[in-house]
């Protein structure tokens, strides 16, 4: 049998970062095996750190789920970009996210520049490898190794779980020895309310036109728990009256639908059953006037 002391137990943050739509969200979903940071095919939905809790017998990776960096257009882009470098000097090991089936692009090379100078463990995850076959990942495993100096590549798929758990095993390798950070129960540490406003705002985004992504958000007013039954009152928040009537669709047929997808994944998220109540309301350019970021929580 092992001496138990021959492997200390390890613990540490780690996350995934890359462009928009490199696949950050859903590797984070698949890690932790329950659905956590929003995932959609919008670039630029993640907006809050989500932290996802990792726990194994040996050791505990505290997964940060950052926005994907970006060239920013408004002051709201360049809050999500600063809250993404903060995030990478906090972390013990960054998973660069790129995809199998796009070329490596200047943004790759961009963020690979940004994160050279940082003490963290860096590695390349190749995102994706379901969508292309053998030839085409040994092509981009070749093209990423030439990008810069990354402490290991491993290739993955969040849809197929494929090389999933290898990929923990190398992040929690490179974490340092550390007592348990959270207990064992816990899988985020972010208020359940927020978690509640990304299901609405995911369901939101879903089959919008491309115009909207950046201008929606969501603030969930209240939440009260009466009988066998939550009470769930939230706000969508667009910047122009046209936007509204896209969000509410004809008859407010949009909104309905919106309300029944999130209060699906809202009920699985608090395993109870749930009461929704969304209203859309107009906050003009929002995005670019800091008092309504504050109140809309950026």
């Amino acid at each position: 049998m092992q001496d138990p002391q021959a492997r200390p137990y390890r613990a540490g943050f780690g996350c995934f970062v890359g462009r928009p739509n490199a696949g950050k969200s859903t590797l984070t979903n698949a890690i932790v095996g329950t659905k956590i940071a929003i995932t959609s095919n919008k670039p630029q939905t993640t907006r809050h750190v989500i932290r996802a809790v990792l726990h194994r017998p040996e050791s505990q990776l505290v997964l940060v789920d950052t926005p994907g960096l970006h060239r920013p257009r408004t002051l709201l882009g360049e809050r999500l970009n600063d809250l993404v470098r903060s995030t990478w000097t906090e972390v013990d090991v960054i998973g660069l996210c790129i995809p199998a089936d796009e070329p490596v692009g200047r943004g790759d090379r961009f963020i690979t520049g940004e994160l050279a100078g940082l003490k963290a463990t860096v590695l390349a995850v190749v995102t994706k490898t379901d969508l292309v076959d053998k030839r085409r990942l040994a092509e981009q495993l070749l093209a990423v190794s030439e990008m810069g100096e990354f402490a290991e590549i491993v290739p993955v798929s969040a849809v197929s779980g494929h090389q999933v758990d290898t990929l923990v095993d190398v992040m929690t390798s490179y974490l340092p020895p550390s007592p348990q950070l959270y207990p064992d129960d816990m899988l985020t540490d972010d208020p359940e309310q927020v978690l509640v406003a990304e299901l609405i705002r995911e369901a939101a985004l879903e089959g919008v036109r491309d115009e909207l992504p950046h201008s929606i958000a969501v603030v969930v007013e209240e939440m009260i728990p009466e009988g066998q039954v939550m009470k769930i009152y939230a706000d969508l928040y667009v910047e122009r009256p046209s936007q509204k009537a896209i969000v509410l669709g004809h008859k407010a047929s949009r909104l309905k639908e919106v309300g029944t997808t999130a209060r699906k994944q809202i009920e699985e998220l608090l395993g109870s059953r749930v009461y929704l109540d969304l209203h859309v309301r107009v906050a003009k350019d929002w995005q670019r006037d800091p008092r309504q970021l504050r109140k809309l929580g950026f």
